[in-house]
């Protein structure tokens, strides 16, 4: 079907750094999308080193009326690069992928169909399979394995967003267009850039997040993507903490009930003491699960016991991991 003298309905952002091996992939996924609408793919690739650069090059010549390609004259990170994707974008509806994930059949048309219909969703997500590069076996599905997915309804606010975490995967949202689409990026954080650009998104767009069961996409694990550098770097554990914190501070500076962001900053205080805990830094583990609470408010039960037996770690790991 031609779409020549439509408006566009969706523009896809994607932002590239250094993923030669894996971009064609994302970008025919994203280009071959079967939609009753017309929609736009950008790309801007922030000054990689290696040739990603050229093959968006030769993908936008393959599929030019919906790719367009950019690149970054020096290399400005990720928040700066999606700040410019966003300037770009001239859809009602804005979709995110990094350019090593993958989009399935339909997902485009899919989450377009769902904000259509439901007027007062501001971001749509969809569930995807977490699989391991090198031997394209799924590991686990985003979502519904996601720890604290039993808190999840499936039309959620932004309290859960506060209280709960990232239960979304950054490369399933679609985003209803609003006013403030580039303030919405927050330059602030420095390895979570999904977690305030969706409670941002959420509460300029005022209105709910929703979850779309079906796998559309998958979320490709190697050794340089964001859950792998952070299983291996107790360092860039504790940024991952700072930057949820900070994500705690934006919602109250933005109105968010005070009893809504302490329940946040409690639970990703205690899941950092977790993560120390399984890891055997047992003194950061103390440091952590110490801070977490003031002893009369936890996020779970499970909260509160940990922290009544903190000072046996390695009892706690044996009865919470197994190790």
């Amino acid at each position: 079907m031609s779409h020549e003298t439509e408006k566009i309905k969706v523009s896809v952002i994607v932002p590239v750094y250094n993923l030669q091996d894996f971009v064609e992939s994302c970008i025919k996924g994203l280009c071959t999308q079967e939609t009753r609408f017309k929609y736009e793919v950008i790309a801007v690739d922030d000054h990689s080193s290696d040739d990603s650069f050229t093959l968006l090059t030769n993908l936008a010549r393959k599929y030019s009326t919906t790719l367009k390609v950019f690149r970054n004259s020096a290399n400005i990170g990720l928040a700066k690069t999606m700040k410019r994707l966003l300037s770009l974008t001239s859809g009602e509806y804005i979709a995110y992928i990094d350019g090593d994930d993958i989009a399935l059949p339909g997902k485009l048309q899919i989450q377009a169909d769902y904000l259509d219909k439901n007027e007062d969703c501001t971001i749509v997500y969809h569930e995807s399979d977490v699989f391991d590069s090198e031997t394209n076996n799924t590991l686990w599905t985003y979502t519904k394995d996601y720890y604290n997915y039993s808190y999840i309804p499936q039309k959620a606010t932004i309290e859960h967003v506060i209280r709960y975490g990232c239960f979304m995967q950054a490369c399933t949202v679609m985003v209803r267009r609003h006013e403030h689409m580039i303030d919405a990026v927050d330059e602030k954080n420095q390895i979570l850039l999904d977690h305030p650009w969706h409670t941002l998104n959420l509460l300029y767009g005022k209105g709910s997040i929703d979850f779309i069961s079906e796998i559309l996409g998958r979320y490709r694990i190697h050794q340089d993507s964001f859950g792998a550098k952070t299983l291996c770097s107790f360092e860039r554990r504790e940024q991952v903490l700072n930057d949820q914190l900070n994500v705690c501070a934006l919602a109250a500076k933005m109105g968010v009930a005070d009893n809504i962001v302490q329940a946040g900053i409690r639970h990703y205080i205690y899941a950092t003491a977790l993560y120390f805990l399984k890891a055997k830094e047992d003194l950061l583990f103390l440091k952590y699960i110490e801070n977490s609470t003031d002893g009369n408010l936890f996020f779970d039960e499970k909260h509160k016991s940990i922290y009544i037996d903190r000072n046996t770690p390695d009892q706690l790991r044996v009865d919470y991991f197994d190790l």
